[in-house]
């Protein structure tokens, strides 16, 4: 009865939701989001009418032995009800109590029709609709098919010829109702991953907005920091030369302001032509000679992406840390894959790197290990016996998965790494002569903490 009381109530919750939605449709004109309330136990009760006839012969003393009738109807109504209400959640449809159930109807049902044929009969083609309401997978046809014989061979021993309508009907009411419900299950669990898409589409939107609008902002705060400190030490020694860090300070703000505009929209992609420009340049203000050399196919928007972040982790590092004199970046593609090497000639990797910034998720060789990795490459990294650091990648031409699935703890501290060598690479292209601009990156390699 608790049970009962729990469906109905839930089943009027239903029915109340449907009819709201249908208001809706009404003043709007739009289709609902549910076209009609969950199917429930209450659907399959109807069929309760099809042992009428049984009732009124056992009403009207027509049945022998009225008492044992009685309680045989009892008992087939109440595991009936028991069952169909069980059958529209998977872990109390698969429970042995509800199997248990069913094969008890069964028994009660065979026991009846032998007793009493005639309208008992009728009685199976309900056992075959609770079966149905049950049974799924490979086990339903063989249920439908025994069943169907169990009735035929039973309405055969009691009616003769009128068994055939028996068991087909026992049969189809068994294969119809599983395929209804399986139906209406499937949709619900389409529009259940429906609506987790759609909720992980937009959680995956606002990582990237986030990762987008964090590197946006760490990088350009950054460069203003560096342009202002680079400026505030020109000041005393070459005012035209402060005046062009002051300068740039406005550039960068301007063109921060076009880039988060165009991540906002989600049309922010790196160009490896571009990153290879502003190592090119970045080295040469650090006293770096760059040597670049690119060869094979055009290569895709997400795989340049990815070279570039791989290039600006490596000029990075030979910039802050290696104390070179010469990098070679060398790129060369097939049909199928690209190759990237960056080597310099200097001392190696620093002797105690920085620890990983909170919530970013390591350092930036470790970020690029993880990114290509998810896009189906490989990252190798760290010192040559010759001397000096050397960071190799691999990738395919065209990327197996979107950059924008990768998690946002992937973003790691290669984004921070960027930020110098962007702020070294603007002050090259405003400073009038290399002093000044090689100034302004020892002073910001020599002031711990400015840069974000």
């Amino acid at each position: 009865m608790s049970a009962w009381q729990d469906a109905r109530t839930q089943w009027k919750d239903d029915q109340a939701a449907f009819k709201a939605d249908q208001r809706a449709v009404r003043k709007t004109g739009k289709l609902p989001e549910h076209l009609g309330p969950p199917p429930s136990g209450f659907a399959l009760l109807p069929w309760l009418l099809m042992g009428m006839g049984a009732f009124s012969n056992l009403f009207q003393g027509k049945t022998p032995n009225p008492w044992i009738g009685g309680l045989g109807l009892l008992a087939f109504n109440s595991l009936y009800i028991y069952v169909v209400f069980r059958a529209f959640v998977r872990e109390k449809r698969e429970a042995r109590s509800t199997r248990g159930a069913l094969i008890a109807m069964g028994v009660v049902t065979s026991a009846l029709a032998i007793v009493y044929g005639g309208s008992w009969l009728l009685f199976f083609p309900l056992l075959g609709l609770a079966a149905g309401a049950i049974v799924r997978g490979r086990w339903l046809g063989r249920t439908g098919i025994g069943l169907s014989a169990l009735a035929g061979v039973i309405a055969g021993l009691r009616d003769g010829w009128d068994a055939v309508n028996v068991a087909y009907g026992t049969f189809l009411s068994t294969m119809v109702t599983a395929a209804i419900l399986s139906l209406s299950e499937a949709v619900r669990e389409l529009r259940a991953a429906r609506e987790e898409l759609a909720r992980r589409a937009v959680e995956k939107e606002r990582l990237r907005f986030s990762r987008d609008l964090h590197d946006l902002l760490g990088h350009t705060l950054s460069v203003i920091v560096v342009k202002s400190e680079a400026a505030r030490r020109l000041a005393h020694r070459d005012l035209d030369a402060a005046l062009v860090q002051v300068s740039d300070i406005e550039s960068v703000g301007r063109q921060a302001l076009t880039e988060i505009r165009e991540a906002v929209t989600g049309y922010r992609e790196g160009s490896l032509a571009t990153e290879l420009d502003r190592a090119r340049s970045a080295l040469q203000a650090a006293g770096i000679d760059p040597l670049v050399r690119q060869s094979g196919p055009p290569l895709a928007a997400q795989t340049e992406a990815l070279l570039g972040w791989v290039v600006r982790e490596a000029v990075t590092n030979a910039i802050r840390h290696s104390g070179a004199t010469r990098c070679e970046i060398t790129i060369e593609g097939s049909s199928e894959r690209v190759h990237t090497r960056i080597a310099d000639n200097g001392h190696g990797a620093p002797s105690d790197p920085p620890p990983p910034l909170p919530g970013i998720g390591g350092t930036g060789l470790k970020g690029l290990t993880e990114r290509l990795a998810a896009a189906g490459g490989s990252f190798e990294a760290g010192p040559t016996t010759r001397g000096g650091f050397v960071v190799t990648a691999e990738l395919p031409v065209g990327p197996t998965e979107p950059l924008e699935a990768l998690e946002p703890t992937e973003a790691t501290e290669a984004t921070e790494a960027t930020e110098p060598m962007e702020a070294m690479d603007a002050s090259a292209t405003g400073v009038t002569g290399t002093s000044a601009a090689q100034a302004a990156v020892k002073d910001t390699a020599a002031a711990p903490g400015t840069v974000a």
